[in-house]
């Protein structure tokens, strides 16, 4: 982030304000803080409650619960990316012959594979944590309650799993991993495993009385990859932009991109929720908002972003209950595009257009459908209604779909005998200059009939 955001308008602030202070007080929150980010930039920042009379409350860390879900993902697809492992493989490649560990590596990400919400034995959340081999001890894998690949299935033992594996690639703790391969290239010097000062206590509210009962700040050791992490309004602003962006020394935005098409769901959630890999993608903002919410005893949290919109939220709460982090991060999100719409990228216009696509640029048509083929952004677009149906890029000296029905598609320039254009083809898709051209293949020709 640049050190002088362009912070947002005074009106704008009191809303997003004011949208804190009504949660605050109806989910009757001891404390409650967030930040909003535009265009890379934390751009207004806020608390409510009690405070503690704290200077910068961009500074005070919470628990940031099942957020640390993505630090593991984020470490699963470097390894991925590398090609030190295969989405697809078994984790028992790594981690030997165990309960679950016959999943595979994506199924794990995604709640996908079927295994159980949580280990067996006391809330782990609120308990001393146990080692890895004595979690391995309690789990043998009979306690699934799906097949595998079945149905999505939040599994907080899952991400145990797949802690483990990159630790064990990486030679060293998950947290070690975690520090050495995100926080450090990202500037993250306030989230740790256990609370650093200035840190909130985490409180439960007495639904009756009230009255405050203190959390315990647990370690929970094996399976801390699934919700141990501490954070801070500041550091969480900065791994947002991050998950908006990518990063040269983390992910890079194709990898986030990757990760953040819908691998599981649920029916009964209406297309409204859907998770990717290790990250939740929520309804809401320009259309999709990606990260993850968090919960531990004491704690709520949220890191959500919209990508089209180069925006996000983030918020920290400490309480066990009466707040929805996700529904909360999309309100001041929305409330932000509401106040001070995104501005588009300025349109500029094309300086070179590749010889590989100069001849394919204008009117085509599928049968009788027309279809207009232009170039967008260094992308060719293949427009129906005024609408982008699909889009293609030159990728090692081959044309290839990007996004829409034909995305991975491979779009082919046939030519006659003489070197002329004839048509273009694409996974059967039949594309001529005019509408059934009778030199073409199917659907070239008169129609049946006529």
């Amino acid at each position: 982030m640049s050190p002088t955001p362009a912070a947002v308008h005074p009106t704008t602030a009191r809303r997003l304000l004011a949208l804190l202070a009504d949660r605050q007080v109806a989910g009757r929150l001891p404390s409650v803080v967030a930040g909003v980010v535009r265009d890379g930039d934390l751009v207004w920042s806020d608390g409510y409650g009690d405070l503690g009379g704290v200077p910068d409350v961009t500074d005070v860390q919470y628990r940031i619960g099942s957020i640390t879900k993505t630090f593991t993902a984020v470490l699963v697809l470097q390894l991925v990316r590398d090609g030190r492992l295969d989405l697809t493989r078994p984790a028992s490649e790594v981690l030997g012959d165990m309960g679950y560990a016959d999943r595979s590596l994506r199924s794990l990400l995604s709640h996908s594979s079927g295994m159980q919400a949580e280990p067996h034995g006391s809330w782990w959340e609120r308990s001393d944590g146990v080692g890895w081999d004595a979690l391995v001890a309690g789990h043998d894998g009979s306690a699934a309650v799906f097949p595998d690949g079945q149905q999505y299935h939040y599994s907080n033992l899952g991400f145990a799993l797949l802690g483990e594996t990159a630790a064990r690639l990486h030679g060293t703790t998950w947290f070690d991993a975690v520090r050495r391969q995100i926080l450090e290239p990202l500037g993250l010097r306030r989230t740790s495993y256990l609370p650093e000062s200035p840190a909130a206590t985490g409180l439960s509210v007495d639904p009756y009385a009230g009255t405050l009962t203190a959390e315990p700040a647990t370690d929970t050791a094996a399976m801390a990859p699934a919700g141990q992490l501490w954070s801070t309004i500041g550091d969480l602003a900065r791994y947002s932009v991050f998950l908006g962006e990518g990063h040269p020394d983390v992910l890079d935005r194709t990898w986030l991109e990757l990760a953040s098409h819908p691998q599981s769901g649920d029916r009964r959630d209406h297309l409204g929720y859907a998770y990717g890999l290790g990250f939740q993608l929520h309804r809401g903002g320009s259309g999709l908002l990606v990260g993850h919410t968090g919960s531990m005893p004491g704690f709520l949290a949220a890191c959500l972003v919209d990508r089209p919109r180069r925006s996000g939220a983030v918020l920290l709460t400490n309480a066990t209950s009466g707040l929805e982090p996700g529904d909360l991060a999309r309100a001041l999100v929305e409330e932000l595009e509401a106040c001070e719409p995104t501005l588009p990228t300025p349109w500029t216009p094309t300086r070179t257009v590749p010889s590989e696509l100069a001849e394919v640029l204008g009117v085509w048509h599928w049968g009788n459908t027309m279809f207009v083929m232009s170039l967008e952004d260094g992308e060719l677009v293949l427009g129906r209604n005024r609408d982008a149906w699909c889009r293609f890029e030159i990728r090692d000296a081959e044309i290839v779909g990007t996004s829409g029905y034909l995305a991975g598609e491979t779009l082919h320039v046939v030519r006659r005998d003489d070197g002329t254009l004839s048509h273009l083809e694409c996974a059967t898709f039949v594309l001529t200059r005019t509408p059934y051209d009778p030199e073409a293949p199917i659907p070239g020709g008169a129609p049946e009939g006529s």
